[in-house]
């Protein structure tokens, strides 16, 4: 057994971090199912890095999402170049929708209050008991596969080119909420806030329904973080393009750009660490609506529902900030209090204080009702004389348990600072935020 010169056992050969999936996600709620992560140390000269990893996951939600996903990242099949694979087949039956262009478009529970119609006797009893009102008005549904290949090569020390192909086929519809209907009055069958902006003209009937998105991207990116899964020192800087045009098999094209800085600062070495990481991402003219609640990652991950949410900015609902030019950044420290040997294992946990942000810099049109449809919900749910979205902000806390530095399980709480942005969210998930 060889040891590291912080006195951590050094891990060779296949490991595995098999797990039963027990999460939870305000957004989504809890989520069950099984993942496996496998690393290949090699003979450990790359350690706490692995040469290679594979994740699988196949797992569902009580409010009605599910995936199942394969992952797989190499560092040494081809010489000097990093691969990433990453698919899944992702599904939510009433996943969150809040509008476009952030306080724009108005969240407010207490305007639904008088509105709802019940069939179900124990939902109508919940709500007389508690006033607990079902958030179907906020929802739709949508299902995806997802696909990409990314390489990546070394140009300089710690500088590096990034490119690679992305596939993504969305499938979206409204979200039919069993037990009741909302606006039933005005709207025959009720309705939901997607089904309005199709009747007000804000989403177009030929994107309504979703579409292809098939993409080239490029980009640059700087790393000098001394572990990639739990780093406490270095910078991870990228920038890139992305270009889906029709030839490509896109329905809608697009064309998008993005910028993400993260920075580690030690506090005192490799205990108490100051992270950062700001991000902006913008569309270069017009973009499909149904493409706008995504945070282009590159490598290791697929692109991840944005902004709001656990992957973004932590407290706000999911997808609460769109627009066609986005930003968000994350501040936390993290103090890594114990860290021991146990079976073999190196065990660490950590504490983190955060606060997160987003802002919509660009708006996604100008939300007008263009065919005059249902003015007074018009009226109830759109700041029309809003010009500038303000600031989503939030904070919390979190405890992670750590193992080999790259097994990462999290439990964290934020809380917004708007009510429009919600109250407060509590997350299990695994990793580093950032």
């Amino acid at each position: 057994m060889k040891f590291n010169e912080d006195g951590e056992i050094i891990k060779t050969g296949i490991n595995y971090g098999p797990l039963p999936v027990v999460a939870f996600d305000a957004d989504r709620g809890f989520q069950f199912g099984a993942l496996l992560n496998l690393y290949n140390f090699g003979d450990g000269s790359t350690y706490p890095n692995p040469k290679s990893t594979w994740y699988f996951e196949a797992s569902a939600y009580t409010k009605g999402s599910y995936k199942f996903v394969v992952n797989y990242d190499n560092k040494a099949i081809f010489p000097g170049i990093r691969m990433s694979i990453c698919t899944g087949y992702y599904g939510d039956k009433a996943l969150d929708f809040y509008g476009f262009n952030g306080y724009q478009s108005i969240y407010d529970m207490e305007l639904l209050k008088p509105s709802f119609s019940f069939t179900d006797e124990k939902l109508q009893q919940k709500f007389d008991e508690k006033s607990k009102m079902p958030k179907g008005f906020y929802r739709y549904s949508r299902q995806q596969i997802k696909a990409k290949i990314d390489f990546t090569g070394k140009i300089l020390e710690n500088f590096f080119w990034e490119a690679g192909y992305n596939f993504m086929w969305n499938k979206i519809g409204s979200f039919k909420p069993d037990g009741y209907t909302v606006f039933a009055e005005e709207v025959e069958g009720g309705t939901t806030l997607y089904d309005l902006y199709r009747d007000w003209g804000v989403i177009s009937e030929d994107q309504a329904n979703g579409g292809i998105a098939s993409s080239l991207r490029v980009g640059l990116m700087y790393d000098s973080r001394n572990v990639e899964n739990n780093p406490t020192r270095g910078i991870w800087a990228e920038a890139h393009l992305v270009a889906a045009p029709k030839w490509l098999g896109t329905t809608h094209s697009h064309y998008k750009f993005g910028a993400t800085m993260r920075q580690y600062i030690p506090l005192v070495p490799d205990k108490l660490t100051l992270a950062y990481r700001a991000a902006y991402e913008g569309f270069l003219g017009d973009a499909p609506w149904y493409m706008m609640p995504f945070y282009t990652n590159m490598g290791i991950k697929a692109d991840n529902d944005a902004f709001g949410g656990y992957n973004t900015v932590r407290g706000l609902m999911l997808n609460r900030v769109q627009g066609l030019h986005t930003g968000f950044y994350n501040l936390e420290i993290r103090w890594r209090f114990i860290d021991f040997s146990l079976f073999n294992q190196n065990i660490a946990f950590a504490l983190s204080a955060f606060n997160d942000g987003a802002h919509v810099f660009k708006p996604y049109g100008t939300l007008k009702n263009e065919t005059g449809k249902h003015q007074d919900l018009y009226s109830k749910f759109v700041d029309a004389d809003r010009k500038r979205d303000g600031y989503h902000g939030s904070a919390g806390a979190g405890l992670r348990f750590i193992m080999n530095q790259n097994f990462i399980i999290a439990f964290e709480y934020a809380r917004c600072f708007n009510k429009q942005d919600g109250n407060g969210a509590f997350y299990i998930n695994t990793g580093f935020l950032f």
